[in-house]
């Protein structure tokens, strides 16, 4: 029996060219951890063990780089919009001052014609 209820387990293989999605995925995944035998969802599933073990070592590197990361502070956010905003009138200034220390006009004028 297959469900799409989060709350209940998924039950017996795929039909004829159904696919796996994450979520049906991630339910076998959970029984797994739980202590279900890898063994005995093989045979129920209809999958071979080599990639429900694989399925677990994905769901488990992905458990690790989540909680790897940091919560985003909207103050350091904030800091870094700043401080690009800064490089990039500070190149601007620099450019002028550039211009500005050429002789002759600023910049080119256009005839009135």
């Amino acid at each position: 029996m297959t469900t799409k209820n989060k709350n209940e387990t998924v039950k017996g293989p795929l039909a004829e060219g159904q696919r796996w999605s994450a979520s049906r995925k991630r339910e076998v995944v959970l029984r797994m951890l739980r202590g279900e035998s890898v063994d005995a969802l093989s045979r129920e599933l209809s999958i071979e063990i080599y990639r429900l073990e694989q399925w677990r070592e994905n769901a488990l590197a992905g458990i690790d780089e989540s909680l790897k990361k940091r919560p985003k502070d909207p103050v350091q956010a904030e800091l870094n919009q700043a401080m690009r905003r800064i490089g990039e009138l500070t190149m601007e200034n620099e450019l002028l001052w550039e211009r500005v220390k050429k002789p002759g006009p600023l910049a080119k004028r256009r005839s009135s014609k």
